[in-house]
């Protein structure tokens, strides 16, 4: 037995958003290999298949959701067939995407679009699950967040609002569920390699220099899944991935005008942190 979570909720059942791929993916198959009853959703139906053969590979057991996360009703029917059905100890509110650009070119559609997602996905998937998790006497929460939530790049409105909102929310259940004996955390890292992207609607530009940002990262979805895992088992409410992550959000916290200020900073040499990413890419191709 790999992880902790497995003595605290003995019955292991889980539920991931966005399970189809990425993230999502990782923590299924990580929990997988500890026996654990998964509820997948995914919006992109057609991935569940293969992720519901693997669980099963590893020796979990597999319920695949067609969902799509912004859709309440949806939401309602799904969570109430696997409340139901199966059970929550553990929920996992993952599935987002990412998107940006100006705030003066980002249209008004497209704030709904990102919001329905990135937040209300958690707040539904909470919300419906909520009552059955009280009503067993305890499980787990874990929220999707993002260094964004804190550190606000220029170029990046919308994921930025949306991730600080999951993190308010966070923070807000830590305190209301404690008496209900759950148990939340919230989960902070930094880029990592994942295709949050694939449905960004922004610029070419910011499109551009945030899949560069993807791609030359080091840190795999397996790795951030672990941290993620075993951090949750301990109780930790604030999980970061890697640590460059936590000292970011402590030098933002203790710093705040010199924080600004290098923001500036880097807004204004942008040009030069896309080539610098270019190269380092066109490195790591040269070495695959």
């Amino acid at each position: 037995m790999r992880y902790k979570l497995s003595e605290l909720y003995p019955k292991k059942r889980a539920f991931i958003t966005g399970a189809g791929s990425g993230l999502g993916r990782a923590l299924a198959l990580a929990l997988a290999a500890d026996g654990w009853k998964l509820g997948v959703a995914d919006i992109k139906q057609e991935r569940l298949g293969e992720v519901c053969s693997l669980i099963e590979e590893l020796g979990g057991q597999a319920f695949p959701f067609g969902l799509d996360v912004s859709d309440k009703d949806d939401y309602a029917k799904v969570a109430k067939d696997m409340g139901s059905h199966i059970g929550v100890d553990l929920l996992i509110n993952n599935a987002g995407v990412g998107d940006g650009g100006e705030f003066k070119d980002y249209n008004l559609a497209n704030w709904d679009w990102i919001v329905g997602i990135n937040q209300m996905g958690a707040v539904y998937g909470t919300h419906y699950f909520l009552p059955g998790i009280i009503a067993q006497g305890g499980g787990h929460i874990i929220n999707i967040a993002s260094a964004a939530a804190f550190s606000s790049a220029p170029m990046m409105a919308p994921y930025n609002v949306t991730k600080a909102a999951v993190l308010s929310l966070s923070e807000t259940l830590f305190v209301e569920l404690k008496p209900h004996n759950i148990n939340v955390s919230v989960v902070m890292p930094l880029f990592f390699k994942t295709n949050i992207l694939e449905q960004s609607t922004g610029t070419e530009a910011v499109k551009h220099i945030s899949n560069l940002m993807v791609q030359t990262s080091n840190l795999e979805p397996e790795t951030v899944a672990h941290e993620i895992l075993t951090q949750a088992g301990k109780g930790k409410f604030r999980i970061y991935a890697p640590w460059q992550a936590r000292a970011l959000h402590w030098f933002s916290r203790m710093f705040p005008t010199l924080f600004l200020k290098l923001k500036l900073k880097g807004a204004a040499n942008r040009e030069k942190l896309e080539q610098r990413l270019e190269r380092k890419y066109a490195k790591m191709q040269g070495k695959g």
